[in-house]
C-alpha cells in the first residue's frame, strides 16, 4: 500500500504560479511511475504530466508543455508540479497518483491516488 498527500493548491490570477507537492509513505519502494492528473467539473480526468523514478525521465501533455515542470526528491519522498503561467483553464482538482508496474500507458495503470488539491485560476 501506497499513500498519497497533496498540498500547495489555492487560488491564483493569470499568470501565476503555484507549485503543488505529492507526499508518498508506505511502500514507496515499489513505485514505478508519479502522475499528476486534473480534473475540472463537468469534465473526464486528464493526465497532465509524469515521472519515471529510476531515471527521472519525465513526460507532459501538450496543454501543459513548457509550462509545467514534475520533479522529485527521493530523500523527502515527495514529487513536485511547478506551474508557471497559469491559465483559467488550469482550473481544477489536481491529483497525484502512483503505479508500481510497467504496464499500460503514460497515464494508465496508476493504483494508488491522493485525495486532490484545488488549483483556481482567476482571468
Amino acid at each position: 500500500q501506497v499513500q498519497l498527500v497533496e498540498s500547495g493548491g489555492g487560488s491564483v490570477q493569470a499568470g501565476g504560479s503555484l507549485r503543488l507537492s505529492c507526499a508518498a509513505s508506505g511502500y514507496t519502494a515499489s513505485i514505478t511511475y508519479v502522475g499528476w492528473f486534473r480534473q475540472a467539473p463537468g469534465k473526464e480526468r486528464e493526465g497532465v504530466a509524469t515521472i519515471y523514478l529510476g531515471g527521472g525521465s519525465t513526460y507532459y501533455a501538450d496543454s501543459v508543455k513548457g509550462r509545467f515542470t514534475i520533479s522529485q526528491d527521493n530523500a523527502k519522498n515527495t514529487v513536485y508540479l511547478q506551474m508557471n503561467s497559469l491559465k483559467p483553464e488550469d482550473t481544477a482538482m489536481y491529483y497525484c497518483a502512483v503505479k508500481n508496474s510497467f504496464t499500460g500507458g503514460r497515464f494508465s495503470n496508476y493504483n494508488f491516488w491522493g485525495q486532490g488539491t484545488q488549483v483556481t485560476v482567476s482571468s
